[in-house]
């Protein structure tokens, strides 16, 4: 799908399985927005909040990638598998991407896949439709070393589907399909889409506070959507400090999972916060 990729770095291949899993949660979505009410759209809300901030945000992206906080194997299992329930995908097939994407756009050799300079239309294409198969392990490197081996994330890896599903079941028992459409497949959509577009966003558009020394790839600071991604689109910042819990960076920038990293540390379920 990408011509001008390197076949020794990897190649960039349609999806199937993820194609279905995102268009039925988009189908799913349109019907549960149709069907919301009060009630349905609360929920759905205050579960985007912990899921996406708490789980992927805090838990995965800036605890289990980066470690830029310790945790016990409880608490940080727990908030890996909150970002299991966004329905966004394997906390290790993420992990993997990252390093990858991380590894080449520090590399002046990036391709042109991970180096955001394409349309946001083939973006849209690549990262919503298709998966990156690695083919230079050298990136890996990046991840700390018991992360791939971790027996807790591995089986969450194989199974996350199946806990999305659960959680659907369970609300359907709860309070019926129609608020399971919006309380899963609404909020699924909206994380799936919004995921992608801020990840554009914040490499494509706004501001860049820091150039990082011979990489093609900086990141961008956009305040609306970092403020609307707990934190995740000041990523400028984040390229210039990866080992930092602290995104937003200015008193300015409102970062909602920096706030949670916080309140953990204050009720002593995570330390040695890196700010």
């Amino acid at each position: 799908m990408d011509p001008t990729m390197d076949p020794a770095i990897g190649r960039v291949r349609f999806d199937a399985a993820k194609v279905a899993w995102l268009w039925t949660m988009i189908g799913t979505g349109a019907i549960g927005i149709m069907l919301a009410t009060p009630a349905t759209i609360a929920i759905a809300g205050a579960l985007h909040v912990i899921t996406l901030c708490v789980g992927h945000s805090v838990g995965l992206h800036r605890g289990t990638i980066h470690r830029t906080y310790r945790a016990g194997p409880v608490v940080r299992g727990a908030l890996v598998y909150l970002g299991v329930l966004t329905g966004l995908g394997g906390p290790l097939t993420w992990a993997r991407l990252h390093a990858v994407r991380d590894h080449w756009q520090n590399q002046p050799d990036c391709p042109a896949y991970f180096r955001y300079r394409h349309s946001l239309a083939r973006d849209f294409l690549w990262y919503l439709h298709c998966r990156f198969e690695p083919r230079d392990r050298r990136a890996e490197h990046r991840l700390p070393p018991d992360l791939l081996s971790d027996p807790w994330l591995g089986l969450l890896e194989r199974t996350w589907p199946l806990h999305v599903l659960a959680l659907a079941l369970v609300v359907t028992a709860a309070l019926g399909p129609a608020a399971a459409a919006t309380i899963v497949g609404t909020r699924t959509a909206l994380g799936f889409l919004g995921h992608w577009f801020i990840g554009y966003a914040a490499h494509r558009w706004g501001t860049q506070r820091f150039m990082i020394a011979d990489a093609p790839e900086s990141g961008t600071n956009v305040w609306l959507l970092g403020v609307l991604s707990f934190g995740e689109g000041f990523h400028n910042n984040h390229h210039r400090y990866p080992a930092s819990a602290r995104m937003g960076l200015r008193w300015y920038e409102l970062d909602l999972g920096y706030g949670v990293i916080r309140l953990l540390a204050a009720l002593r379920l995570v330390q040695d916060v890196q700010a």
